[in-house]
C-alpha cells in the first residue's frame, strides 16, 4: 500500500491507461469489412503443445483489402493455424497453398455485423469494469489512509474528486474506442 495519496492516484491513472491499452488490443481483434494483420496475430495456436501468438510463428500481411496471407515459418505449424483460425469467432475460413495460408474475407452480413457490435458492447463494458474496479481500489487504499490518520477528511475528500475526474476522463475514453470500432462495423 502506497502512503502518500498522490501515489495512489498516479498508480490508478496507470492502471487504468492499461485497461484502455487492453481494450484497444481486444478490438484489433474484432473483424471489421477490411483485412488487417491485428485481426489475427494474437490468436493463440496450439504450437507443440504450448499457446503460442500467431504473430510469432509467421508473417501476416493484408495485400489487398479483403484477403490476409499468412507466410508460417515452420511447416508443421500450417495445419495448427489453420485449426485455430476456424476455431476462432472471426468466422474465416483459410487456404492452405504449401507453407502460405490464404484467409479471404468475405464482406459481413448485416446479422454478422449486429453479432460483431455485441460482442464490442461486451468488451467496452468490460474496460469500464476493469477502469471502476482500479477506482474501487484506490477509493479503499484513500480511506484507508485517511483512516490511519494520514491525511485529513478535507484531503480525503479532495483526492476522491480528483480520483472520480481520473475515471471519468477513463471511461471517456473507453466509450470513444468502442464507438469509433461501432461506425467501423457498420460502415458499408
Amino acid at each position: 500500500m502506497a502512503d502518500d495519496p498522490e501515489e495512489i492516484l498516479l498508480g490508478a491513472d496507470e492502471k487504468m491507461d492499461g485497461a484502455v491499452q487492453a481494450l484497444r488490443r481486444e478490438l484489433n481483434g474484432v473483424r471489421t469489412g477490411r483485412a488487417h494483420p491485428s485481426l489475427i496475430e494474437t490468436l493463440n495456436v496450439d504450437y507443440y503443445g504450448a499457446p503460442t501468438p500467431l504473430k510469432n510463428l509467421g508473417t501476416i500481411n493484408a495485400p489487398e483489402a479483403r484477403l490476409l496471407t499468412i507466410q508460417v515459418w515452420d511447416r508443421s505449424a500450417v495445419n495448427p493455424i489453420a485449426k485455430a483460425i476456424q476455431a476462432s469467432e472471426l468466422g474465416l475460413n483459410p487456404a492452405i497453398d504449401g507453407q502460405t495460408i490464404r484467409l479471404p474475407i468475405p464482406p459481413l452480413t448485416e446479422q454478422r455485423r449486429k453479432d460483431m457490435v455485441k460482442q464490442v458492447h461486451t468488451k467496452t463494458e468490460d474496460a469500464r469494469v476493469a477502469v471502476r474496479n482500479v477506482r474501487r481500489h484506490a477509493h479503499d487504499e484513500l480511506r484507508k489512509l485517511e483512516k490511519d490518520g494520514g491525511m485529513s477528511q478535507d484531503e480525503l475528500k479532495r483526492h476522491e474528486e480528483e480520483l472520480q475526474k481520473i475515471t471519468d476522463r477513463h471511461i471517456v475514453v473507453v466509450d470513444g474506442e468502442g464507438k469509433k470500432k461501432e461506425a467501423d462495423l457498420l460502415e458499408v
